[in-house]
């Protein structure tokens, strides 16, 4: 009973171990550029398409809130304004971290665990090769790369697919709806989120490849690491982002209308 009790607080210690490894191995040389390339590209191929298309809904679904909501208080000249700070400040990171989690993190975790459970990990050990440095290292960077790129597209996607919903389907102003941009958002807010991306990026990267060296009994055990990986990335993103926005907005002055 004891030994299970503690079971979950030696995870947490082990995967903290295993963050400060990573974090320490990124400014370790040789630095792994070919296997860096190949997976940026891989995270991006499997993600920037489903990226896009989430970000139009989203962003349409935040406008049609908005909108309705600023009607019913009369503030209409400020939808552009909020639906914008919405998206930049919150969506977009929030939407490019689920589908890093879902998607990269989920390919990660799999062909690690893969590796794993087929000794390949055991036998880079061996050979006195570090499967951190070689593997984790640049998957972890390629997921940051990544999530910083594609939270830029979600942003434009979700600002133009709101705009588009707003004006055009609610009969909202253009020149109101464009004008009120800078009236509540501001240069930090877009910073933040850029900065948020990347961290859920390394997150999703840090939680996926721990799962995957870690998995255990056969190619059952590689699948119960990935859905793990995938609820744990999930939990941990949305705490993280509540910390970060609190410290935000405790920093940054907000402007006012």
């Amino acid at each position: 009973m004891a030994v299970s009790a503690l079971a979950p607080v030696r995870g947490a210690g082990d995967f903290f171990a295993f963050a400060l490894d990573v974090l320490r191995g990124l400014f370790k040389r040789p630095f792994q550029l070919a296997e860096y390339i190949q997976q940026a590209w891989f995270v991006a191929s499997v993600t920037i398409l489903p990226t896009a298309l989430v970000s139009i809904p989203f962003g349409a679904v935040l406008a049609l809130q908005i909108g309705n909501l600023t009607k019913q208080i009369g503030a209409q000249s400020f939808t552009g304004a909020v639906a914008v700070l919405g998206v930049v400040r919150e969506a977009s990171p929030i939407v490019t971290a689920l589908l890093i989690v879902g998607a990269g993190g989920s390919a990660i975790c799999a062909d690690l665990g893969s590796r794993k459970i087929r000794d390949e990990i055991d036998a880079m050990e061996v050979l006195g090769i570090s499967p951190i440095a070689r593997l984790v290292v640049p998957r972890v960077l390629a997921c940051m790369t990544v999530a910083f790129f594609l939270n830029g597209l979600v942003a434009v996607v979700g600002v133009i697919g709101g705009y588009f919903f707003n004006v055009i389907l609610q009969g909202g102003t253009p020149g109101a709806y464009l004008a009120s941009f800078t009236a509540l958002a501001q240069l930090p807010d877009l910073i933040v989120g850029q900065i948020k991306a990347v961290i859920f990026g390394m997150i999703a990267a840090l939680v996926a490849s721990y799962k995957g060296l870690n998995a255990k009994g056969g190619p059952k055990g590689v699948g119960d690491a990935v859905n793990q990986s995938v609820v744990i990335g999930f939990m941990l993103l949305f705490l993280v982002n509540f910390i970060i926005t609190a410290v935000y907005f405790e920093v940054v002055p907000q402007k006012g209308g």
